[in-house]
């Protein structure tokens, strides 16, 4: 079996997340940010990873998802702001299912990632009292995310690699 982790990063954030699945994976196996990516061929298994954007997957990703996942097994790793369990995840999450409807969608981890210090000044300065207040979570992430999470993640693609076998 031969796997792909593919991620986007702004922060460094997914890009723990990825090379912690990575470090899990048994068999073939690649690493590459998904810019360097063309498509999913000659993969049994594809992970993507990436930040949470304007509370949705980013665009881009989305769109290459659509594009290569007919008939591939895919799970998806994303990193976020706000703590697990924050209600708008399942939205993310349910996001992750509709792009890969063609494919075998296997599941999505998603844990919180620090927030970076030129995020958190534009949300300060936003008119938006919701996007305000969001900025406050700003201190609360740093640091994230912690050795629990990336063992997580760990755990993760061992579940993952398990439904493929």
């Amino acid at each position: 079996m031969k796997t792909l982790v593919t991620y986007m990063t702004q922060t460094g954030n997914t890009k723990k997340v990825a090379e912690a699945i990575y470090g899990e994976i048994a068999g073939e196996k690649d690493i590459k940010d998904i810019k360097d990516v063309s498509n999913f061929e000659g993969y049994d298994l594809v992970f993507v990873g990436f930040p949470v954007m304007q509370f949705n997957i980013p665009a881009n990703v989305s769109k290459f998802v659509l594009e290569n996942v007919a008939g591939k097994n895919i799970a998806f790793f994303m990193t976020h702001a706000v703590p697990e369990g924050f209600e708008a995840i399942h939205s993310w999450t349910g996001s992750c299912k509709d792009i890969a409807a063609s494919g075998n969608y296997l599941g999505t981890f998603e844990c919180q990632g620090e927030l970076a210090q030129p995020i958190i000044d534009m949300l300060e300065k936003s008119d938006d009292p919701q996007m305000k207040e969001f900025a406050k979570i700003g201190p609360s992430t740093k640091g994230q995310p912690d050795a629990s999470r990336v063992q997580k993640a760990k755990e993760f693609a061992k579940e993952i690699q398990a439904k493929v076998k």
